[in-house]
Parts: C-alpha cells; sequence; structure tokens
C-alpha cells in the first residue's frame, strides 16, 4: 500500500531504489508516528472532521499500536513505504472508514517533520543525561587528584606544570559548552511543524496550537513554509550540538591513549578495558578509547554531510531529504555508546604519582621561576633572559613546586564554580 496510490503499478526497480532502507530507520519513528496521529485525531475531532466515537476508536487504536511497538511486535514489510503507510494501513483494517480519515489535514511532509522532532527532542534529552553524568564522573576524578602534578605540553613539547585535577575538570567544564549546543538545538527541534501538510498549509479550520499543547512542544513552527524548511535545518542544527560533545569525547580519548603509553606513563587502565595482540604478549591496547576517538572523528563529519545534502535546495520538500537519516539515526546511536562506554572507563583510571620526580621535567617550572624574579622587581623580558641563561648553563634548579593564585589555575581550580556553571547550563 503506498499513501500515494493512483492505480498504477510502480516499477520494482524504480521502488527498490526509492525506498531504499527507509523502513528501517522509519522503525525508530514508529512510536512517533503514533504519537503525532494521536494529537491529530483528536483535533480532528476538536474541530468536527471526526465524530466522538472516531476520534475515540482511533485513539484506542493508535495506542495498541504503541504498545506492539513497545514490546517489539511492530514491523514495516516490504509492502509498504514507510512507517506512515504501514501505520495508517492497520488503522484502516481495523476501523474501516475512520482510519482512511486519519489522513485529513495532513501530509506525509509534515508527519515525518512531526516524528522526526519528537524522535530528536528525546534523543536530544538521553545526550543531555549522558553528559551530565560524564561531568560528575569527570569532576569527582579532578577533586580526587588536584593535587597530582602532571607535565603540560604544548606543540608536545614539555611545556608548564598542571595537574590531573586540571586535567579532568578541563574535560568537564568543556562539557558545559556541549551541554549549551545540545540545548540550543533542543530549542530548534522544540517547534510543532504538524499541520503545515506538504509545506504550505490546509484549507481546513485546524487547530495546530492545540496539537502543538497536545504533543509537549514549547511553540509552533507558525509559517508552513518555514516549518517544511526545518527539515534539514533541524537535523544539522542537532548534528552540529552532536560534533561539539564529540570533539570533546575524542581529544579526551586521544590524551588517554597519549598518556598510557610507556613514553609518557600518565595513567594506567585496569585489564577489563584494555585488549591484547595476537602476536605480542606484553600488549594491553586502549582500544576502547580508541574507537571512541574515531567514532567521535566520523560524528564530527556528520554536519558537513548534512549540509552538502541540503545546501542548494530550494524551498519545498524534496526526496534528497529522505537520505538525512541514513547518516544522522545511526550516528545518534554512536554518540550514546560512546558517552555510555566513557562514563563506564572514566572512573577506572588511575593516575601515577611523583610523575614530575623524573628530571625532563624540571623545565616546566621555567616561568613560574622568572615570575618569581619579576615580582623581587627584576623586569620580565630580564628575568626571560637570565633563566635562559641558566638553562644553556646547565645552572637552573627547578622549584618543583607551584604558587598559583588565580581563578582557573592549577592551586586554584574553582571546581565549585564549575559545578554551579554546570547547573546554570543544564
Amino acid at each position: 500500500m503506498k499513501l500515494w496510490e493512483k492505480g498504477i503499478p510502480t516499477d520494482k526497480q524504480i521502488e527498490h531504489f526509492t525506498v531504499g532502507n527507509d523502513r528501517e530507520l522509519d522503525l525508530v519513528l514508529a512510536k512517533y508516528d503514533a504519537l503525532g496521529s494521536i494529537a491529530h485525531a483528536k483535533m480532528l475531532g476538536k474541530i468536527g472532521l471526526l465524530t466522538s466515537e472516531e476520534t475515540t476508536s482511533l485513539v484506542d487504536a493508535l495506542n495498541d499500536i504503541i504498545a506492539d511497538i513497545v514490546v517489539g511486535n511492530f514491523e514495516i514489510e516490504d509492502s509498504f513505504e514507510d512507517v506512515h503507510s504501514k501505520i495508517e494501513y492497520l488503522l484502516t483494517v481495523k476501523l474501516g472508514d475512520a482510519g482512511k480519515k486519519i489522513h485529513t489535514a495532513r501530509s506525509r511532509n509534515d508527519q515525518v517533520l512531526v516524528d522526526v522532532h519528537l524522535y530528536l527532542k528525546d534523543e536530544l534529552k538521553a545526550i543531555k543525561e549522558q553528559v551530565k553524568t560524564l561531568f560528575d564522573l569527570l569532576m569527582e576524578s579532578a577533586e580526587k587528584h588536584q593535587n597530582v602534578l602532571l607535565p603540560g605540553y604544548t606543540h608536545l613539547q614539555i611545556a608548564m606544570p598542571s595537574s590531573f585535577g586540571m586535567w579532568f575538570s578541563a574535560y568537564a567544564e568543556s562539557l558545559i559548552d556541549d551541554i549549551t549546543m545540545l540545548n540550543a538545538a533542543s530549542k530548534v527541534v522544540d517547534q510543532n511543524p504538524l499541520g503545515s501538510a506538504a509545506g504550505y498549509g490546509s484549507s481546513f479550520p485546524i487547530n495546530r496550537t492545540f496539537t502543538t499543547q497536545e504533543l509537549g512542544f514549547e511553540t509552533l513552527k507558525f509559517n508552513a513554509v518555514a516549518a517544511q524548511m526545518s527539515r534539514g535545518k533541524a537535523e544539522k542544527t542537532v548534528a552540529f550540538a552532536m560534533s561539539s560533545v564529540a570533539a570533546t569525547l575524542s581529544k579526551f580519548a586521544m590524551d588517554v591513549c597519549l598518556y598510557m603509553s610507556q613514553n609518557f606513563d600518565f595513567i594506567s587502565l585496569p585489564a577489563h578495558l584494555t585488549t591484547g595482540s595476537s602476536i605480542m604478549p606484553h600488549k594491553k591496547n586502549p582500544d576502547v578509547f580508541e574507537l571512541i576517538r574515531g567514532k567521535c572523528n566520523k560524528i564530527q563529519a556528520l554536519p558537513y554531510e548534512i549540509t552538502l545534502i541540503t545546501n542548494n535546495l530550494p524551498s519545498g520538500y524534496h526526496r534528497d531529504l529522505q537520505l538525512l537519516k541514513e547518516g544522522l539515526f545511526p550516528a545518534l546511536q554512536n554518540l550514546k555508546a560512546c558517552l555510555d562506554i566513557a562514563i563506564f572507563s572514566v572512573k577506572d583510571i588511575t593516575v601515577k604519582d611523583n610523575i614530575l620526580k623524573d628530571k625532563k621535567y624540571d623545565y616546566l617550572f621555567t616561568v613560574d621561576t622568572l615570575n618569581e624574579m619579576v615580582v623581587a622587581g627584576m623586569p620580565f623580558r630580564d628575568a626571560y633572559k637570565a633563566v635562559a641563561e641558566q638553562l644553556e648553563a646547565g645552572t637552573y634548579q627547578s622549584p618543583k613546586e607551584t604558587k598559583h593564585t588565580h581563578e582557573g589555575s592549577i592551586n586554584n581550580l574553582c571546581l565549585d564554580a564549575i559545578k554551579n556553571k554546570m547547573k546554570v547550563a543544564f
């Protein structure tokens, strides 16, 4: 059954090409399609296009469909193009003419828009919760290890003293920026497109404010054309927010891989978080963090994939937009999987004490030394040259301790302020 069936058969090769893997991808939208149809049926009843009996029977049947979806008893067979046609077919088989009325004042265009917006709202909420959990774990590690010193690097060269407290809390505070991006994406998708129909509205006296309230959207996407144009824009906005989270995870994973290597040897992972080699018995590989890095780098390509699909499309619906699901839906699951495994793994990172006892780290403190000279009255450039001369002569003596006082420095991490910052952002 095709919703646009006119009695003219479709060539099988054309059908296979145009439908693609839409049936499989639509399974994640099934619950949201039914929820959108419930709101739509209630609205049709409210404006008199359905009788009260028809409205009740449709709502009951759709709730039964949702129950089947939840327990995994819903499928989209090859005889259906998509989730919309399958659900309308089930309603028609069960209710007859009442089922045939469900598509009144609606198009598959606004139907899929509603489905995707509701789906993305839920996915963004779940990702936010995961990010907050990871934030809390990183902050716990920052508090626990705030006094354990760690070399800081620029250009992968020894630079200045850092600490594990600074390292863990740096990634925690970076996640606050990612929460801001996720909130912005949530704001974009929290607008009801239902009622925009094929992108130009309807001559029926529909009540879009009612469906907005029924579906729990914050507001309407008022202009029908703007609602249709949100297809692609909403997905791209979400993809950029996902990319922000992925960038933080990828950088953290790279640090873990680097710090765990024998050449750095700053941290270790327990055996259950590493894998071995088929030929080298000594190997303990950080495959988990390498895969986080790889998967998150792939996710960072998603906004540009969506841009290339949508950037030269004029207003109105185009079949190109169907392809957005192929990249976005799996990427959402991959990002959640990366967050899950990061949450699982972070608490088991073991930090090494006394790293800075190695003489190669003495030069970490050169800036602290020259700053003390400046405090004592020497001009900065003269102090810089004096320390440089000591380094050249081999007479430099490292203080091996830090006395930093400003906000966000190694001895004043402002952990409570960072926690409060997340509280406000979340």
